[in-house]
């Protein structure tokens, strides 16, 4: 096929091939990924199968609540739970009846910031026994340039005539089956039919696609989130420059943005985390031979950001004899989702050098947090980590620090950074 991206329209709507009593599969479908996916194929009509190992979840998803936040999700969910379109199962009982196969499972990074695969065998040699010719088996989730090949290789070596398509998602978490109908697909595979497959499958839903080889649109997922990953670590670069001098960040962003066209794209500061960004950024980084310099400087700077807003607290207020508080756990604002969230290591930091640590979110499920009225009444010292709406009208009381990279806090003065009232920016 040509190694030229291919934007196009969606084709036919039939899926089912004969042999198959069901449309489709997503190994690890009760998560933030898999789950949206299932249920917008099931909501358009295919009929699927959720395959989880995590029977909890499986069971609040059978009794009509999402697991997590999701817009529209709790409303999808129970209209397809209405129908016959969705069933679930903690085995891949189910998974040879069914013609596509959607593996919700990446590449993640090790400790020597090095790509892993043992993951993604293991989840493809435990349905080993379910899997059989003729079905297309779809990776969904980032991946490590080559793996694609590697997994279709790696299935010819099982002696198993099943064709491998690489099919990102790059949705927004939180709103991914919103985004699923307006966001163009890409699709790729190594054959035509398997591409044409792809595209009828996701087309039931998806207004437009991308076609793309199948290592074109691994580097494209991974090129993506680090650039992203580059912008924040820019603005957060700028961040430090102008708060280590005692400048208001917020006064400087201003005219950088106001009324100039060729800087409206410039993020504000703030932490960079969550599940994507660094570890796609680091899987860039290892693809390179590690001349991504780019990439590991930003990994740098984004890392470094909660020990530099410490060190802008420990110049107006002695830590060792204070409370401190983070305000937001999750990795980004309006989500539940804490998975490698820099708020954590905030917290960590803050253990070190503060004499109590209290920690707060309206949406992460964690028994170790306080409720908010206690944080504000108990804290010395206010660290936003997360910017969630519900911070924006806090009323920091008279004499407690207030530490917020993000602007999020819009009653507490126009004091310096890290005043008394005021914010760190």
């Amino acid at each position: 096929m040509t190694q030229r991206a291919i934007i196009g329209k969606p084709e036919g709507k039939e899926t089912h091939s004969p042999g198959f009593g069901r449309d489709v599969c997503v190994i690890g479908g009760a998560g933030h990924v898999g789950l949206p996916l299932a249920l917008t194929f099931a909501d358009a009509g295919l009929r699927t199968v959720i395959y989880d190992i995590d029977i909890k979840t499986l069971d609040v998803i059978r009794k009509g609540t999402m697991p997590f936040l999701e817009k529209n999700g709790n409303e999808v969910l129970k209209r397809v739970l209405a129908t016959d379109k969705l069933e679930m199962n903690h085995t891949p009982a189910l998974l040879d009846d069914c013609k596509f196969i959607v593996l919700i499972v990446g590449t993640p990074v090790d400790e020597h910031l090095n790509p892993t695969f043992t993951a993604m065998h293991k989840a493809i040699d435990s349905c080993l026994d379910q899997l059989r010719d003729g079905q297309i088996l779809i990776l969904r989730s980032t991946v490590f340039p080559g793996i694609s090949r590697h997994i279709q290789d790696y299935l010819q070596g099982k002696g198993l005539d099943i064709k491998v398509a690489f099919c990102p998602e790059r949705v927004a978490q939180g709103f991914s089956i919103e985004e699923f109908r307006t966001l163009p697909q890409i699709v790729s595979a190594f054959d035509p039919q398997t591409l044409g497959e792809g595209k009828k499958l996701f087309g039931r839903f998806a207004s437009e696609f991308v076609e793309m080889a199948p290592m074109e649109a691994e580097l494209c997922k991974l090129m993506t989130n680090s650039w992203r990953y580059i912008q924040f670590a820019a603005v957060n670069q700028f961040y430090m420059i102008a708060t280590e001098h005692g400048l208001d960040f917020n006064r400087i962003l201003h005219g950088c943005r106001y009324k100039y066209p060729r800087m409206a794209g410039m993020p504000g500061p703030g932490f960079a985390a969550g599940p994507c960004l660094v570890k796609d950024t680091m899987q860039l980084a290892a693809f390179s031979h590690n001349h991504f310099v780019l990439g590991h400087s930003a990994m740098l700077i984004n890392e470094g950001l909660p020990a530099h807003i410490l060190d802008i607290a420990t110049r107006e207020i002695d830590l060792r004899k204070s409370t401190a508080a983070i305000l937001g756990m999750a990795f980004k604002a309006e989500s539940d989702d804490h998975r490698d969230s820099l708020s954590y290591k905030l917290k960590k930091l803050l253990a070190l050098q503060a004499k109590r640590v209290l920690c707060t979110d309206p949406y992460v499920r964690d028994p170790n947090l306080t409720p908010l009225e206690q944080v504000l009444a108990e804290a010395d010292v206010l660290f936003v980590g997360t910017p969630h709406k519900v911070y924006a009208t806090l009323q920091p009381r008279p004499g407690q620090v207030v530490i917020d990279v993000w602007n999020c806090i819009k009653s507490a003065g126009d004091a310096s950074p890290g005043k008394s009232g005021g914010k760190s920016s």
